[in-house]
């Protein structure tokens, strides 16, 4: 399941707008012993480009920290992967 969060328009260093869509990935993470929500995000940009990174945490407050960075800083599809690991 998705969630779109927001979108956020921001100039790159050539100057070109650019428009970046910011999305919750849920999915369930089922132990022996625990069924939980696991959270990850998805960015997809306007002309084309997305990615993924699913089953980053299972804290709702963490993923959130998570988004807020990645919207604040109107990071892109090309970044999501470096930026997730640094924050991790």
């Amino acid at each position: 399941m998705e969630m779109k969060i927001a979108t956020r328009c921001c100039a790159d260093q050539e100057g070109n707008q650019r428009c970046f869509h910011y999305f919750l990935v849920i999915d369930w993470e089922e132990t022996p012993h625990l069924f939980c929500e696991n959270y990850g995000v998805r960015i997809s940009e306007e002309q084309g480009g997305e990615a993924a990174v699913p089953g980053i945490t299972t804290s709702a407050s963490r993923i959130d920290e998570l988004m807020t960075l990645l919207v604040d800083n109107c990071v892109g599809p090309a970044g999501l992967s470096d930026v997730v690991a640094d924050w991790l």
